[in-house]
């Protein structure tokens, strides 16, 4: 069966919050690798952080992402899953979910 690919959308909650300190650090990328190595074979992009941009409309362009905002989003990914369910098993494991505050949505990408 071929894999289906699903967008998976980090959101979080406006606002600063304190840097982690560097044994957090160390911690945080400990989970991180160990879930990435786990599931290698469903990763397809680990995406990236996003930084500022715009919104385009039909009535012109806005900057953004805009500060009265209650979440923002502040990355995304690509995973290869057979459905739904297995995505979500690779996104419940995500050390990003686990941060207080944050989500990620998942949607598969249709490609016809």
């Amino acid at each position: 069966m071929t894999k289906k690919k699903f967008m998976c959308i980090q959101r979080s909650q406006a606002g600063e919050c304190p840097p982690p300190s560097p044994a957090q650090m160390e911690e945080m990328y400990a989970k991180f690798h160990a879930w990435k190595d786990k599931f290698k074979d469903n990763i397809v992009d680990m995406g990236g952080k996003l930084g500022a941009g715009a919104v385009a409309t039909s009535e012109g362009d806005t900057d953004g992402p805009f500060i009265e905002a209650k979440e923002v989003v502040g990355g995304f990914m690509i995973v290869a899953a057979e459905n739904l369910e297995e995505a979500m098993v690779v996104v419940r494991e995500s050390p990003g979910v686990g941060m207080p505050g944050s989500s990620v949505e998942v949607r598969e990408i249709h490609t016809s």
